[in-house]
Parts: structure tokens; C-alpha cells; sequence
């Protein structure tokens, strides 16, 4: 190295005075400090650059930090609308009961000879060949097999078929081993009305046994009669769709249609007792 100096020591003195002159040069001409000068002219590149990528970095920063916190602010949304919605199932609850409640008060002050018991429906079965609800209630609140029951306006649902300590079955009246004794209102006249395999599939009933001179019209209502003192009188059971003509060209039925909605069940009230009523 020292032999470079030597060798060429006049040569470095030169490019020094060389440049310190070129350095006066553009000093003069652009005025300032010249080393200011050449170091601003070589920092300039890597002050852009580093200003960059901080701005860079930043803005990824902050984009990070408010997807975190929109993210935040999202589950917290959701969660509220959770409470709220809850809250108003809760409430819409709370007025169907209350509902339900006054509307039984009703029929109770109607048919005060009935003894009800409120029960849920636990659980449906519904198949070709039967349809039946499992309620809630049983002997121990001395519900029984053949105990009628209604839905809250007092239209007939079914009959209890099967009970337990604390639940019971209720076969709809749609059911066809289901058979009971009813009266078209209009002409007080008795029949029978039983469920049919076929006319089941589209939830109606078959009403049968009808007396021969009878004049029945579309949307007669049709109830309970109460012979046989084993169900109550004047429960609504439905109306009369139309008649028809048996197989053999000589007897009549009629198809009812129910008057309860089977699908939308989920409190009912099965009766318990009754007065009979001569």
C-alpha cells in the first residue's frame, strides 16, 4: 500500500485538488457550503427511499389496525343483534303465552262445565297412517286415556290414547281409528264422524251414518254431540266441505274440514271433566 502512495502520491494530489476545485466551482455557481452540498447530492436518493418505505410501512400499519378493529366492531354488531333478536323472540313469547292465557279465560268463562289442563306439545308423529302429539302432561295431573282435547278457541284436536306418569299421546281426530258422535248445528241432526286413510293425506275427515232426509249444505258446522256421555257436547269440531254418494249408489258422507290447524299446534288443553248436560 505505501509503495501505491508513493508511486502515485502526485496523481491523488492532483484528483484532490481536481476535485476540491470542481466542488468550489459548483459552490460558487449554486452557492452553499460544498461538502453540504455533495453530501445532500448523495443523501437525497436514500432520504426518498427511506421516506418511502416508512410511508409504506405506515399505511400497512394502519390498514392492519382498522381491519382488526372493523373486525372487532363487526362481532360486536353480531352480537347485539343476537341479544336483540333473543330478546324480541323472548318478548313475541311472552305475548303468545299471554295470549294464549286470555284466549283460555274466555273459553273457560264459556264453557264453565269443562275442566281443563293446559299441556305443551313435546313432540309430533306424523306418518300414512297415523298422526299423533306427545304432550306434556299425564296421570299425575290426572289426565286419561279418552280425555278430549281442544286448542285454545275450543275446536277439538284429538283424544288422549296413551298416558304416563308425566306425559301422554293424543291422537288427532284426523287419526282413523279415531270414531265419535257429532251434530250438524244448523239441523241438529247426529252422525258419526271418523277419520278415513285416504282423506287423512289432505287433513280432512269423513262424516258418515247420516240420516236419510237430511238436508246438509257446504260450511255447516259441525260439533260434538255428547250421546254416550264419554265426550263433552258443543265442541267445535269443523264445517262441511261437500257431500258425496257411497260406493253402492245409496248412502251418503260428507268431508269435513277441520276446524283446529294440527301443523301449528304447540299449546293445547285437554279436558279433564265435564258436566253432563241432559
Amino acid at each position: 500500500m505505501k509503495h501505491f502512495f508513493r508511486d502515485n502520491g502526485i496523481l491523488i494530489v492532483l484528483a484532490a485538488v481536481l476535485l476540491a476545485g470542481i466542488l468550489a466551482v459548483g459552490s460558487a455557481m449554486m452557492g452553499g457550503n460544498p461538502l453540504a452540498t455533495a453530501l445532500s447530492w448523495i443523501t437525497t436518493p436514500i432520504r426518498s427511499a427511506t421516506t418511502a418505505v416508512a410511508e409504506w410501512v405506515e399505511n400497512r400499519y394502519d390498514r392492519a389496525f382498522r381491519f382488526d378493529a372493523l373486525v372487532q366492531e363487526n362481532e360486536a354488531l353480531r352480537q347485539q343483534v343476537a341479544e336483540l333478536t333473543d330478546a324480541a323472540q323472548q318478548g313475541y313469547d311472552a305475548l303468545r303465552q299471554n295470549e294464549l292465557y286470555r284466549n283460555l279465560l274466555g273459553l273457560a268463562e264459556k264453557r264453565s262445565d269443562l275442566v281443563f289442563e293446559e299441556a305443551a306439545v313435546t313432540r309430533r308423529s306424523t306418518s300414512q297412517w297415523e298422526r299423533t302429539l306427545t304432550l306434556n302432561k299425564g296421570s299425575k295431573q290426572d289426565v286419561a286415556v279418552g280425555d278430549c282435547v281442544v286448542d285454545e278457541y275450543g275446536n277439538l284436536v284429538g283424544l288422549i290414547t296413551e298416558t304416563d306418569y308425566n306425559s301422554c299421546v293424543m291422537s288427532s281426530i284426523l287419526d282413523p281409528d279415531v270414531e265419535l258422535g257429532v251434530r250438524v248445528a244448523r239441523t241438529d241432526d247426529n252422525a258419526i264422524l271418523e277419520g278415513d286413510f285416504t282423506l287423512m293425506l289432505e287433513g280432512l275427515l269423513k262424516l258418515s251414518y247420516l240420516p236419510e232426509n237430511t238436508q246438509l249444505l257446504s260450511g255447516d258446522r259441525i260439533t260434538t254431540s255428547g250421546l254416550g256421555l264419554v265426550y263433552p257436547a258443543g265442541l267445535t269440531v269443523g264445517t262441511l266441505r261437500s257431500i258425496h254418494t257411497e260406493a253402492n249408489g245409496l248412502d251418503r258422507y260428507g268431508v269435513v274440514e277441520p276446524a283446529a290447524d294440527f301443523d301449528s299446534l304447540r299449546y293445547v288443553f285437554i279436558i279433564k271433566d265435564f258436566d253432563i248436560v241432559e
